[in-house]
């Protein structure tokens, strides 16, 4: 999946782009690149960040009378739940920008809800980890925050203000 993830994204934006205007095409190819660049990053910060404390805390069960055994299905288990996870949170700021061009989300309603954002990261993170420990649940609610945070940055370099935000500064 992680390999055939630009494929994926690819026959995404190729479902949307009938439904848009010449000019929202021309973003098409950006958008492919960019999601598929976060979403490997994302699996890559899983892998290399959050996998090896979360597989640390599965096997630290372990003392003299208990040894950790984990088959190999439940390795592949948690460091595919972990890549798929993380490389889908990497999404953030693409998604994101996205909703800012069909005029869902702007910076200024994105601001105002920061704390909601924060709140619901840390929901996302506790159902997303597959592991119940806090260290691996901030592991993801951090870079959530951070995404969130350039989501907002990423929205104001990449969107032009809408129509409706104009007209309702002229009056």
């Amino acid at each position: 999946m992680l390999l055939a993830s630009p494929v994926i994204f690819a026959q995404i934006w190729r479902f949307v782009a009938p439904g848009l205007y010449h000019h929202e095409k021309k973003a098409l190819f950006p958008f492919i690149l960019l999601s598929s660049v976060c979403f490997l990053g994302g699996a890559f910060f899983g892998y290399a960040l959050v996998f090896p404390p979360a597989f640390k805390f599965l096997v630290g069960y372990s003392n003299e009378y208990l040894r950790a055994m984990p088959a190999v299905n439940e390795y592949f288990s948690l460091s595919i739940r972990l890549l798929i996870s993380f490389g889908l949170i990497f999404e953030l700021p693409v998604l994101m920008v996205f909703l800012a061009r069909l005029g869902v989300v702007d910076p200024p309603f994105l601001k105002r809800n920061r704390k909601y954002a924060i709140l619901i990261a840390f929901i996302i993170a506790a159902i997303l980890t597959p592991t119940p420990d806090v260290v691996n649940q901030i592991l993801m609610a951090g870079p959530l925050v951070v995404l969130y945070e350039v989501s907002i940055i990423a929205i104001k370099l990449f969107c032009r203000p809408s129509l409706s935000s104009d007209r309702a500064g002229n009056e």
